[in-house]
């Protein structure tokens, strides 16, 4: 379900390597009461003003769908006054060919996502169509090319960190898909627009196995593409980046800000806009 404006995004637990839904939120004794804040404490934080943007603005009130449960996706986009999301993870598998290159793998595995999410949502008469759909996928690639997902499990885990540290260097795709329904006929019946981010990332040479184990114990990083996050204690690994660092977190917020506003323009506008196709001719 959207939540309400003004809420601000929790941050949750990293799913157990078998089973992302095995675990559950603590219940709270029936007879606790609930924290009250000190009335001599200060004033809570006012979150910023949402972006006065035409794109934004005009997707106030409407449904927004993000493609993808992470909540530091959400917590991205929140940061431009998109709030109120409904959260509809796609079903697609991810299971296209690693014979891909990179670019090709996670744009394409971010494309199925979106696309599915839209055959899936834009008949439903209890919610009512989108507004504009968000999806994205996040891979790291070693230095020797081989793409990393999330680890399976602890030994993977470890491996994993320890090859990132040993070869140097390595990247981070992210790719963004965003999309609206069209009001007119013209096929396919919506507007689509991608791009695919990469990010440099070097770990720290001295990083010792210890350490690596250590943050593997957090559990920090299981959910995460190339088991670490740069945002949380993952950031202990790090030498440096050379890129956007919300690529790494996941989403480049500026990447998707100008995605949503291609896609919002008005279908007379980019008429308008897009060449004649008699130009140059005889």
């Amino acid at each position: 379900m959207s939540k309400p404006t003004g809420e601000t995004t929790p941050l949750e637990p990293p799913p157990s390597y078998d089973d992302a839904n095995s675990q559950r939120p603590a219940q709270v004794p029936p007879n606790a009461s609930a924290p009250v804040a000190s009335p001599r404490g200060p004033p809570p934080n006012r979150p910023p003003f949402p972006l006065q943007l035409p794109a934004l603005t005009s997707l106030r009130g409407k449904r927004v769908i993000l493609a993808s449960g992470s909540p530091r996706r959400r917590q991205l986009l929140a940061q431009v006054g998109l709030v109120n999301l409904d959260i509809v993870p796609s079903s697609f598998a991810e299971n296209l060919p690693k014979s891909l290159s990179p670019f090709e793998y996670v744009l394409q595995t971010a494309t199925e996502k979106i696309l599915a999410v839209y055959r899936q949502e834009i008949d439903n008469t209890e919610k009512g169509e989108p507004a504009l759909l968000i999806a994205a996928d996040t891979i790291v690639v070693s230095h020797a090319g081989k793409i990393l997902e999330k680890p399976r499990n602890e030994v993977d885990h470890i491996q994993m960190l320890t090859m990132l540290r040993d070869e140097g260097m390595h990247k981070v795709y992210t790719a963004i898909a965003v999309m609206t329904p069209l009001e007119s006929a013209k096929d396919p019946g919506y507007a689509l627009e991608t791009h695919v981010e990469e990010t440099m990332v070097k770990f720290d040479a001295n990083v010792t196995d210890d350490l690596i184990l250590a943050y593997v114990k957090t559990r920090d990083g299981a959910d995460k593409a190339g088991g670490y996050g740069i945002q949380t204690a993952g950031a202990i690994l790090i030498d440096r980046i050379e890129g956007s660092y919300d690529n790494v977190v996941g989403l480049p917020l500026g990447q998707a800000l100008k995605l949503i506003e291609k896609v919002m323009m008005p279908e007379d506008l980019e008429e308008e806009l897009a060449p004649d196709e008699d130009e140059g001719l005889f």
